[in-house]
């Protein structure tokens, strides 16, 4: 039943609008609510009345494409945020989503950028890759360079590395920020804004949802930075011991902020996903797409 009612909905896209506006009325609009598992006093938000819904969506690395397969449930479920933030891959997938970019165009955008071009590399920077490369790379998509070009605003998180904060960019210069905030050390070089060296925004802040509070009356959020059971035999060598470590610490600052979601998707499934490895970017995007699709069809049983 559940893969009868996707297929529907995927089908209705593609009918005339007024019948497209007029069946996900009767979906989502009439009583669509969503509760957050993690948030009981907000349980009776509603989807529907919301004005101004809110989009954030944590860092991650490849498993963050999963953020755009919640995207196009979004879409397909009539569902659109006014406000997105994002850190590391999150603010990559959340800037392409600030400009009404497809969910298809979004694969083809980290499917065809080169992560290890060998013209990349650097002996001049701190890191393995020089993250300015990949400025003319953004530019296709991102021609203006500004936040204020978006169609929806936007919020970057990144970390800067001689202050030692973490800093949200929102307006002005657009690419250097972004690339800021997925770059990941020691992969990437630092990127210079304004005489400050700045990288990974997931350091300080993997789940930027401070820009969202007070400026929208419903958020959901989407988390790829997950943290399941392993074994012991997974934590042999001190390679292991140290992404263990630094994992649970960003999840444990995440998870505090995760409370403020009315809708949270964890996107448990992602965790067999390695973070730089571009063949698992097809299955991350299916996951999240089946994880935002299950979790919305839910709410449509509840109608009935």
């Amino acid at each position: 039943m559940n893969f009868i009612k996707r297929k529907f909905l995927v089908r209705i896209q593609y009918k005339p609008i007024s019948l497209k506006i007029s069946i996900l009325k009767t979906l989502i609009c009439s009583k669509f609510e969503f509760e957050s598992y993690k948030n009981p006093a907000k349980m009776n938000t509603t989807l529907s009345n919301s004005k101004n819904i809110g989009l954030v969506l944590s860092g991650g690395g490849v498993r963050g494409m999963a953020h755009i397969g919640l995207i196009k449930a979004m879409r397909e479920f009539d569902i659109d945020a006014s406000i997105v933030s994002g850190s590391s891959a999150g603010a990559l997938v959340a800037a392409l989503y600030a400009n009404n970019i497809s969910a298809d165009e979004m694969l083809r955008f980290f499917k065809t950028t080169p992560l290890f071009n060998y013209h990349f590399f650097t002996v001049a920077k701190a890191g393995f890759l020089d993250t300015d490369k990949f400025i003319s790379i953004f530019k296709n998509h991102f021609p203006q360079d500004s936040f204020e070009s978006l169609k929806k605003e936007l919020h970057v998180a990144t970390t800067n590395l001689q202050d030692g904060n973490g800093e949200i960019f929102s307006s002005g210069e657009l690419i250097r920020p972004l690339l800021a905030s997925a770059a990941l050390p020691p992969v990437f070089s630092p990127v210079e804004i304004k005489n400050r060296l700045y990288a990974d925004g997931g350091i300080m802040n993997n789940f930027p949802i401070e820009p969202l509070k007070g400026k929208t009356d419903f958020i959901i959020g989407s988390n790829v930075a997950i943290v399941n059971h392993i074994e012991k035999n997974n934590l042999k060598n001190s390679i292991q011991l140290t992404n263990r470590v630094t994992n649970l610490m960003i999840y444990a600052t995440s998870k505090k902020k995760m409370v403020d979601c009315d809708l949270l998707l964890d996107h448990h499934q992602v965790d067999n996903v390695k973070l730089l490895d571009k063949k698992g970017i097809e299955k991350a995007f299916i996951i999240g797409y089946d994880n935002a699709c299950k979790v919305f069809e839910k709410q449509i049983k509840k109608l009935h």
